[in-house]
């Protein structure tokens, strides 16, 4: 067998929430191009189309689901919907999230908190709770990918929103205590911590913000951002049996932003 065989997906399916644009977008793409059928979540009707179309030229099925995993109640309706439409499901990254506010902490709402825990956190633990859930019960193990970011690891210069690290460094432990419960039915669950990558959000914040996007570029040792495309080929290694003895990781992807 060639050790490339340890990388195809085929006849697995993927459910990704925020698959439609950027990241999502480039990893739902990847594992589709490895040989997965996919279900993808999102909130905009005309990129989760156009997403979908192209992950099926791919020569792959692809469903779209316009919904908004932020919101608890209807992100428990997406999971149940999948698992009685679409199941089983062998891969589940959760992906959708973001700062979306600059406010200092001082000044930040409760109601802002919760909007950006539940975006970033709840959406995880909900996901997790039915789509991993439902992997452990099935017996024939799975894989969870859950894309925290290297803000749940350090804090960021010249950014408000402290809701945003402190639900990526809660991703983050949630991917390690659900790893170690999940451990013995062989579903693994791994963490993806990007760095800074110039997806549509980071583009308004770089506009909106130039001096701060430019002093974070300057402190890259690799001189520049990653593209969304750079994130494929970790979310298939993680996605496949190549990653079958990794569970509990945090990988880092930033071009070496946190080895300062």
């Amino acid at each position: 067998m060639s050790i490339l065989d340890r990388f195809r997906l085929t006849g697995k399916r993927l459910f990704i929430t925020g698959g439609s644009r950027g990241l999502g977008r480039e990893m739902a793409l990847a594992i589709a191009d490895a040989g997965a059928d996919v279900v993808l979540a999102g909130r905009d009707v005309a990129s989760l189309e156009s997403t979908a179309d192209d992950i099926r030229k791919l020569g792959r099925s692809a469903v779209p689901l316009v919904g908004d995993v932020g919101q608890p109640d209807e992100c428990e309706a997406i999971c149940e919907r999948v698992l009685q439409e679409f199941g089983p499901i062998d891969i589940l990254i959760n992906n959708v999230g973001g700062r979306r506010i600059n406010v200092p902490l001082e000044e930040q709402t409760l109601e802002q908190w919760q909007q950006l825990m539940d975006l970033n956190l709840t959406s995880t633990f909900l996901c997790m709770k039915h789509l991993g859930g439902a992997m452990v019960q099935r017996g024939k193990g799975g894989r969870v990918i859950n894309v925290a970011s290297i803000s749940g690891m350090i804090a960021n210069r010249g950014i408000g929103g402290r809701s945003y690290e402190t639900s990526k460094a809660g991703v983050i432990q949630l991917t390690r205590a659900a790893a170690a419960d999940w451990a013995p039915h062989q579903v693994t669950v791994n963490a993806i911590c990007p760095g800074g990558f110039m997806t549509a959000p980071n583009v308004r914040w770089a506009s909106e913000h130039p001096d701060v996007i430019s002093k974070f570029r300057e402190q890259i040792p690799q001189g520049d951002f990653g593209q969304p495309e750079d994130l494929g080929p970790l979310a298939v290694y993680l996605a496949s049996d190549a990653s079958r003895y990794m569970t509990g990781a945090t990988v880092v992807i930033d071009g070496g932003y946190t080895l300062w």
